[in-house]
This record gives structure tokens, sequence and C-alpha cells, in this order.
């Protein structure tokens, strides 16, 4: 069965490298698909049954780069001989995520190396356990605070810019001398010199990991942007010493320069990144370190990762549940925001379902585990947003294939740059002469020194990272923001899918509607008691997990009704059911059903009608052959579905509703919320059939349902969003999941994804606009080497800064943009379609 595999990988610098690693996975044994993310740093792979971790560590390591390990060494108890070792060792090897495994049976110790996130001790001892051994207990030592990857990778860039700029300042104020007055203090051979050991440390100390990266890539059969850096600055601090013995200008103290405003560029760029991550960051740090927990009748406070499914746990007020589970005492509210971005408390007694890490508000509760580990919701919901932020939208295929030849193509101009100087030095002074009004543009330099000056600037001022970086910075902060207000979103793909949206579908159950139906009417034939008629219903309903037989169990025993075992019971999908009761044949459902066994519901004809035009449902109820009333069932419409309607065809987007309730009462909740289209009477095995009509007639259709009797509509749509409500919902089975079971996150979710495309859209232009415009006018000479380098990091950053300024765009609530993330362009709005219109030729 194949598998998603997801590990961070250290080193890569530019999309460049993140192309190279990708190539390298794909080649590995088992490897359907293989996604690196150059924004997050980690790598995305699917991965056949004959595929390992191991392969990949080492396809990773191969091409230059690093992924994270640790190791963990544990005690091996019941092993007697060298075979058992041996059995040990293929055990651990077997447990995905462990890169090297050995056991030394001197020692009765298993050292094992291993991805974190892929695998951790329970699986080892798992593992051991079934291979029949045992882990004894493993020495722990008190945890040591371990500092945030985000925040390591920027002090570390921090520091080298700033000893880049203690060099750099000094060789600038030097410089001017030169510049401003003419004179090369001391003497000219102690200027040059000068000149050359200030730019030494830049380069080579502060400046070596840039140089190892640009070199390792080269070892290894490909060129980075760190290799482009390296060869200009490597050029440049070469015409120090060439200065002593030809006639070409000294720009070592350029090549300290051109580092020293990279080494800035990546300072700010991993402060812009370190943000867009934060909601990974964020949501590990909402999780309890500790609980308490009954043990033996005493109270005591464990470990979180100590936790086991079924244990008890004591919370008090404002203290933070450490699990999910199920509350077996007291009663408390609950603040959720974390998991819904819903500010209100949600109140819960014995029997409510509870998400670990949210808070307790007021009463003391006992909660028992039901999830613990990686079964979490917020486990699940760390996961996804890993996974969103690991995958790739369509539109960035363009631009890996760009990346993929960047380097290669911006070497090649470099070179032809240094060869038309050289061969036709009349023609391209020339053209540094229509550039001489810019103050940094000297035409009286020697052909040289204009040549060399002319292939650095190409050389530094070209940017694959803004490309690299435009797509996935973006998809970055849209689903940490999304995640932050309950909308998880799993694949990338579904940002770019959803903005282009024609028509979203609706389930009516517990989408539109609250699904918590209740009985409205009991109308029984002349001669038929109330209670009776509704006393049977409810006995042959006993066995349905069915909403509205649920609603009329509920009501008999609400009037306290005792109602019998029912015999014989079968459950009818989407019409009703059959059961035995007290010796009588009874049928409740339908109408449908009531006419495929042969009973005239003519005799509640009027009352059928009435009750189906007050959008309530009407259930017959026959006795022995022979109609016996009809029960009348209505479902609330959620308080936010009129509005989240309303703001979809102000945005321009269709609505449908899909229904097994007839046609009639169907109608009447279309008419109350707005829906444009009505699909009543439909089979749950019919959906997707009206969903790929709707697609055949719309082309892009979105589907909104509960996520759990709606998974084969929800795949077959182009967006399937599963809706409901903390740890019921089915992530598994969407694109996108809504935490809140409000129809208001289904437009958000669309403005999340207009308002996300329109950067990547943007950040795609400017990042291609960039260097299309810039590498023509450093090959003329119009560039100074240092302005270029300027340049290049100032067009990464930008792209960064503009991934996160999507943190400000107004999506949600009220707050929504006019035109529901769009901006003002006026040629991706929509006109409003007609709102009476009903669809025709796509009936159930």
């Amino acid at each position: 069965m194949d598998r998603r595999v997801q590990f961070p990988v250290r080193g890569m610098t530019c999309a460049s490298c993140a192309a190279h690693i990708e190539e390298a996975l794909a080649k590995c044994p088992g490897v359907r698909s293989a996604h690196v993310n150059l924004a997050t740093g980690r790598a995305t792979v699917e991965l056949g049954p004959e595929g390992g971790v191991a392969d990949l560590v080492r396809a990773v390591q191969e091409t230059g780069y690093e992924v994270p390990t640790e190791t963990v060494i544990l005690p091996i108890g019941g092993m007697t001989c060298a075979s058992c070792a041996a059995h040990v060792e293929r055990a651990l090897s077997k447990v995905p995520g462990v890169v090297t495994a050995s056991v030394n049976l001197a020692t009765e110790k298993a050292t094992v190396t291993f991805v974190p996130g892929l695998a951790d001790l329970a699986e080892f001892k798992h593992a051991v356990a079934k291979a029949g051994y045992e882990v004894l207990e493993v020495p722990t030592e008190a945890p040591v605070a371990q500092e945030d990857e985000a925040e390591r990778k920027m002090r570390k860039s921090r520091f080298r810019m700033g000893v880049a700029w203690a060099f750099t300042i000094p060789i600038i104020l030097w410089m001017s001398t030169e510049m401003f007055f003419g004179v090369m203090w001391p003497s000219h051979l102690g200027f040059n010199l000068g000149m050359i050991l200030l730019a030494l440390p830049v380069l080579f100390w502060v400046g070596r990991r840039t140089y190892q990266s640009g070199i390792t890539a080269v070892v290894h059969g490909y060129a980075n942007m760190d290799t482009l850096i390296a060869l200009g600055t490597g050029v440049s601090l070469l015409t120090g010493p060439a200065s002593f013995l030809f006639p070409v200008a000294n720009y070592a103290g350029v090549a300290a320069m051109i580092m020293a405003f990279h080494l800035t560029g990546r300072y700010v760029e991993e402060r812009a990144r370190g943000r867009a991550s934060q909601a990974i960051r964020k949501l590990l740090e909402l999780g309890a370190k500790t609980a308490r927990v009954i043990r033996d009748g005493h109270e005591v406070e464990i470990p979180i990762e100590a936790v086991q499914v079924g244990d008890v746990m004591v919370v008090r007020p404002g203290e933070k549940i450490p699990t999910d589970g199920v509350v077996i005492e007291g009663e408390s509210t609950v603040d959720e925001s974390m998991a819904t971005g819903e500010s209100m408390p949600v109140g819960k007694r014995p029997g409510d379902a509870v998400i670990g890490a949210t808070v307790n508000q007021e009463g003391l509760l006992k909660v028992q585990a039901t999830r613990v580990g990686k079964d979490t919701f917020l486990a699940q919901v760390i996961k996804l947003v890993e996974e969103a932020q690991g995958s790739k939208v369509p539109i960035q295929e363009f631009a890996d294939r760009v990346t993929g030849v960047f380097v290669p193509v911006v070497v090649s101009i470099a070179l032809l740059t240094l060869l038309a100087w050289l061969l036709f030095p009349g023609a391209m002074t020339a053209l540094v002469r229509v550039g001489s009004f810019l103050p940094w543009v000297n035409p009286d330099l020697g052909v040289v020194t204009l040549a060399i000056v002319s292939m650095v600037a190409v050389l530094v001022i070209a940017c694959p990272c803004a490309l690299g970086l435009a797509t996935p910075t973006a998809l970055m902060v849209a689903s940490g923001l999304g995640a932050e207000h309950g909308i998880l979103i799993r694949e990338g793909s579904a940002i770019q899918t959803l903005r282009d949206v024609r028509v979203v579908i609706f389930d009516k159950t517990g989408t539109i509607t609250k699904g918590k139906p209740e009985v409205t009417d009991i109308v029984p034939v002349d001669g038929v008691d109330e209670k009776a008629l509704l006393k049977i219903a409810a006995a042959a309903e006993r066995g349905s997990e069915h909403p509205l037989g649920r609603a009329v169990v509920e009501r008999a025993e609400a009037e306290g009704l005792a109602t019998a075992e029912p015999g014989e019971f079968q459950a009818l999908r989407g019409r009703g059911v059959m059961a035995t009761v007290d010796g009588k044949r009874v049928l409740v459902g339908s109408r449908r059903l009531a006419e495929e066994h042969g009973l005239d519901p003519a005799l509640l004809g009027g009352t059928l009608r009435r009750l189906e035009e007050e959008a309530k449902t009407a259930i017959l109820v026959a006795v022995d052959g022979r109609v016996a009333g009809a029960i009348a069932v209505a479902d609330t419409l959620k308080e936010d579905s009129v509005a989240a309607i309303q703001e979809l065809h102000r945005m321009g987007i269709r609505t449908a509703m899909i229904t097994g309730d007839n046609r009639r009462t169907a109608e009447a909740i279309a008419r109350r919320v707005g829906i444009d289209h009505v699909l009543a009477e439909v089979l749950p095995e019919g959906k997707v059939a009206e969903v790929r009509k709707l697609q055949e007639r719309f082309a892009l259709v979105a589907f909104v349902g509960d996520g759990i009797n709606d998974a084969p509509a929800l795949k077959q749509a182009n967006v399937g969003i599963a809706i409901g409500t903390g740890t019921d919902i089915a992530i598994e089975a969407s694109d996108v999941t809504l935490v809140r079971g409000e129809l208001s996150g289904v437009v958000e979710a669309i403005r999340l994804s207009r308002a996300t495309f329109r950067k990547i859209r943007t950040n795609l232009f400017w990042a291609f606009f960039y260097n299309v415009a810039m590498i023509p006018l450093a090959a003329v000479g119009w560039m100074h080497p240092v302005l270029a380098e300027a340049a290049m990091a100032t067009s990464s950053v930008t792209v960064v800064v503009n991934a996160n300024a999507l943190r400000r765009a107004r999506v949600w609530g009220k707050e929504g943009e006019r035109d529901g993330g769009e901006g003002s362009d006026p040629a991706t709005r929509r006109p409003r379609p007609n709102t009476k219109a009903r669809l025709t030729g796509v009936q159930a």
C-alpha cells in the first residue's frame, strides 16, 4: 500500500537545490512522486511498498544535502543468541522512518537512527514486542528546551550578516576616498592589499556556507543560486591580485559588498519565512505537556506521552484538556477557538466529546481519553497543515520547469556577455555610454574591467529563489491562516481550483440544516389514536441510525411511551424501515416506499402537501398493509445558512442543494435559503451521478457534505468540502475540511483561495518580470554588481513579504472583501446568477 512520507531537508538555498533533490528522490525505488518545498524546507514523497525511508535519506545525502536524524539506544530484553539480535534488528529496520538499526548482543542494546516525526519510541517498542522481545525501561534525562529550528536559522543568519557588514562598512568608507577624491590612501599598494584582506573574512568565513553550497552543487553535476554568487564574488576577488599585474580595476571590496548584501537578503528572507511558517509552531505549542490522571484511585501527574486510551483525566478550570476524550463527570464550558476559530465557549456535559489542547473554563471535568499521540485531533491538524504546505499548486509547474534550467542558462548568458565585450568592445562601450546618466555607470573604465563588471552583475542579479518561493510561501501562509480559523486544506491544488468553482452543491441534512430534526406534527388517519401511531412508529425506528428515525424515537421517549423491541428489522437505504412490532408488519418511510409496497397515500394527500410546503419531511406509517398516518419532522436551518448562500451569489457562484426529500419539501427549504438548483429525491448512491451532471454543465463544482456518508460525492467533485464539528469530522474524506459546522466557512474558504491565488499570481509576475528586465540591463553594463546583488536580495525578500501580507487580507467574517478576495480586478468578477432559476434536466 502506498504511503506519504514527509521529512525535513537541510542545506537548500534556492529553487535549483529543491529541483535537484526532487530529481534524486524520484529515482529511488518505489517513489511514485516527489515534491521538495523550498519555503518549508521539507520533502513530500509518495512511496510504494517496495520503497524505504533509508533510500530517500541516502539519496538526499548523496546529492549534498542533509536530512536531520536522531539516534536512540534501546536496552533489549529476552535476547539469547546472535539470531535473536538479527531478528530484532530486522524488526526495527522495517519500522517506517528508521534509517539504520543495529543490535549488539553483548551489550543487549539496539542503536536506532531515525527521522524524527516518521518514527518514535512507541513504534520501536511495538516492533520489538511483535518480534517476541521487549524494550526495557529507557533511561530519560530531564528534557532540555530545544531551540526552534527557524529561530536557530535566523540567529545564525543574523550573526553572518553582522560580521559581513563589520568588515564591509570599513571597505565602503575606505573606497569612498578613492571614489570621491581620487586618492588611494595610504598608497596604491596599501589600498589594494587592504581591499583584499578585508574581503577575505566576509567571503571565506561568514560566506563559507555559500561557497560550500555552490561548489557542492557543481560537484554533483548541477548549479544553484549559490553557484552564481560564488562565481560572481570569486571573479571579483580575483581582480584584486590581478590588479597588481594587469590594467584591471580592483573589485575585491565589491566582492565583500556583494556577499554582505547576499547574507543580508538571506537573513531578511529567513525572518520572513520563519513568520510564514509560524502556523505549525503555534499548533505544536498548543498541546498540553502533562496530564493529571487517576491511577489506583489516586490523582497523579504524568507526561502527556504517557497518557493511554481509557485513562481518566482530571481537568480543572483554566487548564488545557490534555488529549481528545469524552466527558464522564462534571459540567463546564470549553474554549475551542484553537480548533474552530470560534471565540464563543461551548458547553460540555457527560457524554460530550472534547478536543485535546482546548481550555476548560469553569467547572471541574473528568475526561476519559479516547485518542492519544498521532491520533488526536491536534496531531491530525498539524499533519494536514504540513501536507498542504508540502503540496504544489498546478500554476507552480511552469515555475519549476524554469528553475530547473535557470542557473545553467544564466551562466551561459554571463559567458556570452564576457565574449560580447571582448569581441565587440566598440558596440558594448557605446551601450554603456547610453546609460552613463546613471551615477554608477562609468564608460571610461577599461574594456576588460567593464567586461568583468557586466559578467559579475549578470551572475549575481539573476534570482531563481524569487521563482522558487513565489508559490510555496503563499501556500504556507494560507494553510496556516486557514487552520487558525478552522479551515483545513489538504492539497495546495484545492486553493487554485476553489477560486474558479462555478457551482457549490450542498447536502441538505447537517449542512444547510442543523442535522437535528424534531417531530412537529403527528397526523393519524380516522380511527387511529395519535399516541398509538407515534408508539408503533417509534418501535419500528428503534433499530434505525437515520436522524429522522432518531427524532421519532426521541419524541416517543419524551412523551414517556414504552416502545416494544422491533423484530425482522430492515433498513431500506434512502427510503425508510420495515419491522415487525407486536406481531404487526410496520412500514415507516417516504411516499416512494409506500408506493413501492402498493400503498395509496391519497388518504393523507392534502395534509402531506401542506406539510411539505411548510418545508417539513412527512414520514408515512403503514400497519399491516394499510396507511395509519403520517409524522412530520422538520430540521431547523443553521443560523448562517441564508447569509452564506447570499454571499456566494454576490461572489458570482451558483448554489445547488441535494437531498433525499421529496421535491415539494426540498423546494420549500430552497426558497427559504435562496438556493438556485434543487436536486430532490436523490438516493445516497445517486449523489455522484448528480455531481457529474452538474460538472458537465458548469465545469468546476464544489460539494459540501458531512464528510462521512458523502465521501463518494466529495471525491467526485472538483473540490470536496467536509463540514462538521470537532472530533466528528472525517478529515481524510475531503480536499478542504471546515472544523466549524457553519456555512460561512465555505465563503471564507473561497475568499481565502482567491486572496491566496492573487498573491501567487503577483509573486510569479514580479519574479519573472524582475529576471527578464534585470539580466539584459546587467549584460550591457548598466548595473553595478553591488546594486545587482542588492536588487537580487530584494526580489527574494519581496516575494516572501508579499506572501506574509496575506495575513492582512479581508477574508474572515464580515470583513471579507466585497468581491470575495479578487480585489479590484474586474476581469475576475462574475455576474450574479438568476437565483430564481431551477435546474432542468438534472433530476433524481
